[in-house]
């Protein structure tokens, strides 16, 4: 039987754009410089690895999954790209990355805490952890019971192991060892839909 998380690459299509991908690119683009050594955790199929290079960032892709790392390189040839097993350790040397962007990983992760570690082994002092995450505050799961989404969302059997509300998300981070953490619901009131945060 095939890997369920090589199962969920194969049913993505090719190409496709991530969610809210604009708006999560602005993010990461604020929070990197030219030069930096970035580590895109849960690269996908390397659209934000792809961004990252244009950027001036010298860019390590690591996914868990074989074929999205397969796509990854097609995107961006060259791509120094690197499979990482489900529980562990990142394939990276102790303090080797300027910066991780993890961006839509940690909702998928079961062992979140043992994943933070490994950012910490791999980060520099003064790095930063970058973040995106759905959100789910109050509001955001009556909305999703109100329009008859709350059973869709919350399936068992979804790919989606994690659901972060912005204080959970910044105790997680605080909890990991980031002495600085900013967590922030993206989007307008009422119609948020993710959170992002920036951990040094």
């Amino acid at each position: 039987m095939e890997p369920w998380r090589e199962a969920v690459w194969r049913g993505v299509p090719e190409r496709a754009d991530p969610e809210a991908f604009a708006a999560r690119r602005a993010f990461l683009l604020a929070n990197v410089r030219a030069g930096e050594r970035v580590l895109d955790l849960g690269a996908g199929d390397g659209a934000f690895a792809a961004e990252l290079l244009a950027a001036g960032c010298d860019v390590v892709a690591v996914d868990v999954a074989e074929e999205a790392l397969r796509r990854a390189r097609a995107r961006v040839p060259g791509l120094d790209a690197r499979r990482s097993e489900e529980d562990g350790r990142l394939p990276l040397d102790e303090d080797s990355v300027d910066a991780v962007w993890a961006g839509e990983v940690l909702e998928h992760v079961a062992d979140v805490v043992g994943l933070l570690a490994e950012v910490r082994r791999v980060v520099r002092w003064g790095g930063r952890l970058i973040v995106t995450t759905p959100y789910h505050g109050r509001l955001s799961v009556a909305a999703l019971a109100l329009r008859g989404r709350f059973d869709e969302h919350f399936d068992p059997r979804a790919d989606h192991l994690r659901f972060f509300t912005a204080r959970t998300l910044g105790e997680m981070l605080t909890d990991a060892g980031f002495a600085e953490v900013d967590v922030r619901a993206a989007g307008p009131p009422l119609l948020r839909r993710g959170l992002h945060a920036v951990a040094r």
